[in-house]
C-alpha cells in the first residue's frame, strides 16, 4: 500500500496532481485544498489512498495527514465514496467536517457538490455513532465524562467527537480537554487543545 509520494509537481487540474517520482508521473486526485498548497514545478509530498475496483485503480492524494484521515473517515459511511470524499474535502478543512459532525450541522455538508441533505444527514448519524463506540471503549473517556459531569450540556463531548474525526483518540486528548472549562464553544475547546499539543 502507497503511504506517500514525492516528487516534483508536474501538471495539476481542478481536480488532480500529477507528481513525478523516479521518472514515473502519479496521477492523484486531490481537493480544492490540497491544490491551493501546490506550486508547479516545486518539490511536493502527498499522503496517498489507493482505492482499487474491478474496473479501475485510483490513487488520492493529500497535502496533510489530518486530510488524509477525515477523507478515509468519510468513505467508511455508506453510500459515500471517494468521489464525495473528495468533494466535502474541497469544499471543508478536517476542523470545518469534524465541527460539523460534533454539531449536527448537516447544511454545512451539504455544500458540497453531489452531497444532498440525506447523503449529509447519514454522514452526521453514522460518524457520531462510531466515534461515541469508539470513544466509550477507549479508557481515555473516563477523564473527559468527570470533566463533563458538572454541566450535562457542556460542549467537551462534542469537542471529543470532533478531535476524533481528526484522527485522535479519547486517551490523547482527555488529559488536555479535562482541564478546559465545559462552557467554552466547542470550536475554542478544538483550538486550544490542537494548540497545547502542537499540532494547529
Amino acid at each position: 500500500m502507497l503511504y506517500s509520494v514525492r516528487g516534483k509537481l508536474i501538471h495539476t487540474t481542478s481536480s488532480s496532481a500529477v507528481v513525478e517520482c523516479g521518472g514515473v508521473g502519479y496521477n492523484c486526485q486531490t481537493t480544492l485544498n490540497t491544490l491551493k498548497t501546490l506550486k508547479l514545478n516545486t518539490e511536493v509530498m502527498l499522503y496517498t489512498y489507493l482505492n482499487v475496483r474491478e474496473d479501475a485503480v485510483e490513487l488520492f492524494g493529500f497535502a496533510t495527514k489530518t486530510e488524509l484521515d477525515t477523507f478515509k473517515t468519510l468513505i467508511t459511511v455508506s453510500g459515500v465514496g471517494p468521489k464525495a470524499g473528495i468533494s466535502i474535502c474541497s469544499v471543508m478543512s478536517p476542523k470545518q467536517i469534524a465541527m460539523a459532525i460534533a454539531t449536527d450541522d448537516v447544511k454545512s455538508i451539504t455544500m458540497a457538490p453531489g452531497i444532498g441533505k440525506k447523503t449529509a444527514q447519514r454522514i452526521v448519524l453514522e460518524l457520531k455513532d462510531k466515534l461515541a463506540k469508539a470513544a466509550t471503549a477507549d479508557n481515555g473517556l473516563s477523564a473527559v465524562t468527570a470533566a463533563a459531569d458538572n454541566a450535562a450540556t457542556g460542549n467537551i463531548p462534542k469537542a471529543l467527537e470532533a478531535l476524533s474525526v481528526l484522527g485522535y483518540s479519547a486517551s490523547e486528548v482527555s488529559p488536555v480537554l479535562s482541564a478546559m472549562d465545559n462552557s467554552l464553544p466547542v470550536e475554542q475547546l478544538i483550538s486550544l487543545t490542537l494548540k497545547q499539543m502542537g499540532r494547529k
